[in-house]
């Protein structure tokens, strides 16, 4: 058994001993149930999209396979149907494995977020969870859809089959079953000819034998026209799920595996129900503020998931052939969005219908009353004392509205088990300690579930109230922080892998390996590997040029904390130097350093790294071998992409994971856009992966051509002079204006733009000289510039009987050279970067 393995059953073990321990207190009230866990068994009385008399129903019973995932929409899980009792539901068979949605977020703060975008925009709960209607018309949608795709792109496969819904009454929310998607996002492909792919976006001419990456290109594609297909068929605001301009909408459509071996094949949208309601004020990604633009234009201030039904029936009668069984659906379909859209006030939409129309204030009421009780915030009896009183109802929706107090009331009203758990607490002390015993049981569950806590330590703080009082303040801290402060082993574990692990992989081989297969297998897992790939690196890792390489990334994770120790240290000494100042600002200018630090483009530990290559190929006398990472390792955070990329030409599918594997693991901390799968997602890759490539194969063309040229550089000593001119001019105007000469902070656009202009004019007119040396050219370029505008600065000041102070030219000189040569170099390689070839 693997040490996840081990780890997932230990969990699961201490998650069945919290339940069995809330169970043991026999409290009045049920369990708060956040979400399931594997082998947890399910059972739904379901309905078939397709309705009761025409698809069937029955008692659904399941078994979780796995938890996939939370978003805003719901949770989503593997699950495996164990049996239909007491009817059939087409398309689904015991034994299979389905996907279920359940349509409440696991998390807390993403349920209070959701519901918040949603109250402000429709005035009202949200109603995917709580309305059986609303659920009804998406799945509805979804079918109808479906078949368009058929029409259209010639597979309705394009768009997953939907079966049944239900209401989960444990989480307090509606769901849908629908097929397993045996698939993946995308892979992260090698493409050296990313201007080609460029032009291909732009909508130009492209040689097709120079165009990669068509993964990407078939899903870019596939995503258009099904956005177009939505469009069409009047589902405007569903398109928003599959907007490629939102850059987190690629997930929604996934590859199927059974199609690897055609990179446009297998494409299907998976996913129909938004989570967050597009506000006219809020945009959320790039996309969303043109998605803003079109729903003003048609009408939806708000939008969501509402369709233009008329539309869809213009589409239908269309294709009335291949629509002939799914035509009377249309009619439940209208039914559903009409209940779903007077389910809340909606003042976008509704308008005035709000001031006279009694059926709407009455579909209102109702579908409250039901949602309260889907929702567990009513029983059965409340529900039916709310159905026989319009005015008590209106006044449960105001109390409701109160914040905090009134989910306290509510609950004491809407259910009697509460009230009788209430009552117990005041009334019977065995009781209360009883209720205190399985408050810390709940509790801990998902703490357990997320690794703030230990398995052993959850034992613990669930026999010690004092304990977990102890725990609950720090819960709102980050998970590693919270285990930090409360696990010394933990923390001695996380201290052992910043500056003890670094070293030791320097100096082990063993363990090098050892890593590098672990992350073998992590990409299995993520899909960022296939197992051909997999096993062509585990066949190479003892490759003595691989070793070599392993060891300098090994060094690359030992540079991981310079910067952060640094930074603290500088801000101490700064605390510690200034006495003078008051304590809070002293600390404030200390934050503000070690901030600085985290943003600057080059840092003490991406210079030690950089370094670090710098001694490997003067050791070595081999630049070749190093021609990237000795240029990128001395950048912050795309360092550590440096010997990934540099390895591409001798492994290139080593270097592709490497590459994938880092890139993707620092764009994933960035919230919602960094989604695995994303768009970002690629963009990192391609940035910091295929840009490299595509410059190289650029830089080998325009080398390759100037080859027959010859070395080029006394067109250095012209330009050097003629700045130099331009710099002694500028001292010249200031110097008789102000009788001194200007300091660098006085003529900084000069300081920016003269050793630019050298390093660019140095590295295009050095003929057939190599990269390297044109660089070099340009570093020396500055530095000249820097030695001559020194001495001319000094001429002058002569010549208009200025006396400086020697100590500050010879400063300002020094300041010169470093900032010109550096200048300089950077701006000859980046138009080495920019040009073509």
């Amino acid at each position: 058994m693997t040490g996840v393995a081990m780890k997932t059953k230990r969990q699961m073990t201490i998650i069945e001993e919290l339940r069995d321990r809330f169970a043991d207190a026999r409290l009045h009230r049920p369990a708060r149930v956040e979400r399931y866990d594997e082998g947890d068994e399910l059972v739904y009385q379901a309905e078939a999209v397709t309705g009761a008399e025409r698809g069937g129903s029955g008692s659904l019973r399941l078994v979780v396979e796995r938890f996939v995932g939370g978003g805003f929409a719901g949770q989503v899980y593997k699950v495996r149907v164990i049996d239909v009792a007491g009817g059939s539901i087409e398309g689904v068979e015991p034994g299979k494995s389905y996907a279920i949605k359940i349509l409440i977020p696991p998390s807390r703060g993403a349920l209070f977020f959701r519901n918040l975008l949603y109250a402000v925009g429709f005035q009202g709960p949200f109603q995917l969870q709580s309305n059986p209607a609303a659920t009804r018309a998406g799945a509805l949608w979804q079918k109808f859809i479906r078949r368009g795709a058929r029409i259209r792109m010639g597979d309705e496969r394009a768009v997953n089959d939907i079966h049944a819904m239900f209401v989960d009454s444990s989480l307090g929310s509606c769901g849908e079953l629908s097929d397993w998607v045996d698939g993946r996002t995308w892979r992260l492909e090698v493409d050296e000819h990313l201007d080609s792919l460029r032009r291909w976006r732009k909508g130009q001419r492209v040689d097709r034998e120079r165009l990669g990456s068509p993964e990407y290109r078939a899903k870019k594609r596939f995503m258009a026209d099904f956005v177009a297909l939505l469009h069409e068929m009047g589902a405007h605001e569903f398109a928003r799920q599959y907007q490629w301009s939102t850059c987190k909408s690629q997930p929604n459509c996934l590859k199927r595996k059974d199609t690897e071996d055609d990179p446009e094949a297998g494409l299907m949208a998976v996913d129909f129900r938004a989570g967050l309601a597009l506000l006219p004020f809020l945009p959320m990604s790039p996309g969303d503020l043109g998605l803003i633009v079109q729903g003003l234009r048609r009408g939806s201030l708000v939008q969501f998931d509402r369709g233009d039904l008329r539309r869809l029936e213009a589409f239908v009668e269309a294709h009335a052939e291949e629509f002939a069984d799914l035509r009377p659906l249309l009619g439940e379909l209208r039914e559903a969005d009409e209940i779903y859209r007077s389910s809340v006030p909606d003042i976008s939409h509704n308008h005035l219908r709000l001031l006279y129309d009694t059926k709407l204030w009455s579909t209102l009421l109702d579908s409250a009353r039901r949602g309260w009780r889907i929702r567990n915030r009513i029983d059965d009896a409340r529900l039916a004392s709310l159905e026989r009183s319009a005015p008590l109802t209106v006044l449960f929706r105001l109390i409701g509205l109160i914040p905090l107090l009134g989910a306290f009331v509510l609950r004491l009203w809407g259910r009697a088990d509460y009230r009788r758990h209430y009552r117990a607490l005041l009334t019977d002390g065995a009781y209360l300690r009883r209720a205190i015993r399985a408050k810390l049981a709940e509790t801990l569950l998902p703490w357990v579930r997320s690794g703030r806590v230990e398995e052993d330590a959850a034992r613990r703080i669930a026999d010690s109230a004092p304990r977990f009082l102890l725990h609950l303040p720090l819960s709102v801290l980050p998970i590693g922080l919270h285990r930090a402060a409360t696990s010394w082993s933990y923390l001695k574990e996380r201290l052992h892998y910043v500056f003890v692990r670094p070293i030791r992989l320097y100096f082990d081989a063993d363990l090098r390996e050892e890593w590098m297969l672990s992350m073998v297998a992590e990409g299995q897992a993520k899909h960022i590997l296939d197992h051909e790939e997999a096993a062509i690196i585990r066949s190479r890792i003892k490759d003595p040029f691989i070793q070599k390489y392993l060891k300098s990334l090994a060094v690359h994770v030992c540079t991981v904390p310079i910067t952060q120790v640094v930074s603290v240290m500088v801000a101490l000494i700064y605390v510690w130097t200034h006495p003078e100042m008051p304590r809070a600002q002293a600390w404030a200018v200390g934050a503000g350093i070690i901030a600085l630090f985290q943003v600057v483009p080059i840092s003490p530990g991406s210079l030690t790294r950089g370094l670090y290559v710098v001694y490997l190929v003067v050791r070595e006398r081999n630049f070749k071998d190093y021609n990237i990472a000795v240029f990128l390792g001395f950048f912050k955070y795309i360092g550590y992409l440096a010997f990934p990329i540099q390895m591409a030409h001798h492994y290139p599918t080593l270097a592709r994971f490497m590459a994938g594997h880092w890139a993707t693991e620092a764009v994933h901390i960035v919230p919602v856009f960094g989604e695995g799968g994303a768009l970002l997602e690629h963009w990192i890759f391609r940035l910091f992966y295929n840009w490299p490539l595509t410059i190289r194969r650029r830089a080998v063309r325009r080398s390759e051509r100037r080859a027959a040229l010859a070395p080029r550089y006394w067109h250095v000593a012209v330009l050097v002079s003629l700045a130099a001119t331009a710099f002694g001019a500028a001292d010249w105007r200031f110097g008789g204006a102000t009788q001194a000469l200007p300091g660098l902070g006085e003529i900084v656009l000069l300081v920016m733009l003269l050793p630019a202009l050298c390093g660019i004019g140095t590295t295009l007119g050095a003929g057939g000289a190599s990269p390297p040396r044109r660089i070099v050219a340009a570093a020396l370029a500055g530095a000249g510039l820097a030695l001559l505008s020194t001495l001319v600065a000094a001429g002058i000041a002569n010549a208009l009987a200025i006396e400086p102070d020697a100590a500050e030219l010879l400063a300002n000189g020094v300041w010169r050279v470093f900032l010109f040569s550096m200048i300089s170099a950077f701006a000859a390689i980046a138009t080495e970067l920019m040009l073509g070839e």
